[in-house]
């Protein structure tokens, strides 16, 4: 904050002087570069004081000029003070002549021998003894190049011809750079004392009438307006793409979920669900008119769903009731993608070998609920599938953790639970600063026997699997101060934490 107000101080000072010299001089108007030599100041200091004058009014004129000029690169310098490399060369050559590659040590001779060669001012001896030898032709030469490069440091560059300015310039040693100048005249309005105009036409000053008696500062049509903020992807779309991430850096393959519709079979039945499970109810899941009924099942898969539904099997006793092939066909809108992870579950069984997987999916789900503050119709579910031989609930607590971990959530605690098609299940929570408490972010388990069995995977075969809402993750993730940004004002944690975008449900 100094610096800019000691520049701004300076540059009014500057503004100031060029005023003065305006009223006081005889010529018809100032060059902005000659004025700073004259003032002693940087030329961008006088350039700033003359934009200062310009956005005043019409205090002064202000004509842009350009104009070229040969400046010294810094090797161009130190040729300057030190001389040319070939002259420098020819002056450390004893007069016995030097081998060759002695003479090439030297940080000079790579451009020194080359130049003093063509020159004719020494010759190679490849036959001499010891190897090629270098010998002076001449005894004094004139460093021309030296001579001009100090013409040009003085301001006498019209003293050096264009041919040996572009000699000059193929070494490197001069640059032709453009001087950005302004010719600056006394305008319509010139004065010398300096007053702040009004930038803005406020209501007082409509109410008092003392507008009249102010200078306004002119509108610049041309200058750009402040670009509005847009095309932000939102959080949600945000913390989907880095759970994905996740996913395929822990060696996940995404499932297909472009199914929306599902039947009841695959969302409930495949799952080990009963029918009479109030899931089921149509209070809680949006089933279709048209088409009402899915018609295309896996026949001999749906007969051992059903034997362990209504009888048991697989050492387990079932539920007991009578399994209805009419309510398993029911279309719905899909309640959770667990019903994705059972289609695939079921394809990796027909295979003739089995092979461990890991699946994953984000995508949306649907529940027939009543809007409110507190529920949404539609939300995005995140699953995670592990099948392999001998896995445990300790396998499922490390994946978890991991997961977490790359998201940034490590605060973690696993709370025993019940899943109609999980056992052992548990819900998982995750301590969360802003609220100073532990929420629940999701619900995992193992996949039950009844589930696995009857779709034909091997016995031994445990599967793991978690499931989280993406909406409360992300709302951990971001914390509740960038939670407030988004909003734009004041929020209470609580009413955040409740609200649909961080609903969960497993």
């Amino acid at each position: 904050m100094r610096s800019t107000k000691a520049g701004s101080m300076a540059d009014n000072t500057v503004a100031e002087l060029l005023l003065q010299k305006l009223r006081d001089g005889d010529c018809e108007g100032l060059d902005s570069l000659e004025l700073a030599g004259a003032l002693g100041v940087d030329h961008q200091q006088v350039v700033g004081a003359v934009k200062s004058l310009q956005s005043l009014g019409e205090i002064i004129e202000a004509e842009q000029r350009s104009s070229k000029k040969w400046e010294l690169s810094a090797e161009g310098q130190e040729i300057a003070e030190s001389g040319s490399q070939e002259v420098r060369l020819l002056q450390s050559l004893p007069k016995e002549g030097l081998q060759q590659s002695e003479l090439m040590k030297l940080p000079i001779a790579k451009v020194g021998f080359s130049k003093a060669m063509s020159n004719h001012w020494i010759r190679l001896d490849k036959a001499a003894e010891g190897g090629p030898r270098v010998f002076r032709t001449v005894d004094a030469v004139e460093d021309a190049v030296k001579e001009k490069l100090q013409l040009i440091l003085q301001g006498k560059s019209d003293n050096v011809n264009e041919k040996d300015k572009s000699e000059l310039k193929k070494r490197k040693l001069l640059n032709e750079v453009t001087i950005k100048t302004y010719w600056v005249t006394k305008g319509k309005g010139f004065s010398i004392s300096i007053s702040k105009q009004d930038t803005d036409l406020t209501p007082e000053m409509i109410a008092s009438g003392s507008w009249r008696d102010k200078k306004f500062k002119a509108y610049n049509f041309n200058a750009l307006g402040v670009m509005p903020e847009s095309g932000h992807l939102h959080p949600l779309l945000k913390v989907r793409t880095q759970f994905r991430q996740i996913f395929l850096e822990m060696g996940f393959t995404e499932m297909p979920t472009n199914n929306f519709i599902e039947s009841s079979f695959w969302n409930f039945d495949a799952l080990f669900q009963p029918q009479q499970h109030p899931a089921r109810d149509q209070h809680d899941t949006f089933f279709l008119l048209d088409p009402a009924m899915a018609s295309e099942f896996p026949m001999d898969y749906l007969e051992r769903v059903k034997k362990v539904h209504s009888e048991g099997g697989y050492g387990s006793q079932g539920y007991k009731y009578d399994w209805s092939i009419n309510e398993a066909k029911k279309n719905l809108l899909r309640t959770h993608t667990t019903a994705v992870s059972a289609r695939m579950l079921y394809k990796l069984a027909q295979q003739k070998e089995f092979m461990p997987v890991k699946y994953f999916s984000i995508d949306r789900v649907f529940r027939n609920e009543t809007l409110d503050a507190t529920h949404l119709a539609e939300f995005h579910q995140i699953e995670g599938v592990v099948a392999d031989f001998g896995l445990t609930l300790g396998d499922l607590m490390g994946v978890l953790k991991e997961f977490f971990n790359k998201l940034g959530i490590t605060k973690l605690r696993f709370k025993p639970a019940y899943n109609p098609y999980t056992e052992p299940s548990m819900e998982v929570f995750s301590y969360h600063e802003g609220l100073k408490k532990w929420v629940e972010v999701g619900n995992s388990g193992v996949f039950r026997p009844e589930m696995l069995l009857p779709m034909g995977l091997p016995e031994g075969v445990s599967v793991i699997a978690w499931g989280l809402s993406l909406e409360r993750p992300t709302m951990i993730k971001y914390g509740i101060n960038n939670i407030r940004e988004l909003v734009g004002h004041k929020v209470n944690l609580q009413m955040v934490y409740d609200s649909p975008i961080c609903r969960l449900d497993s």
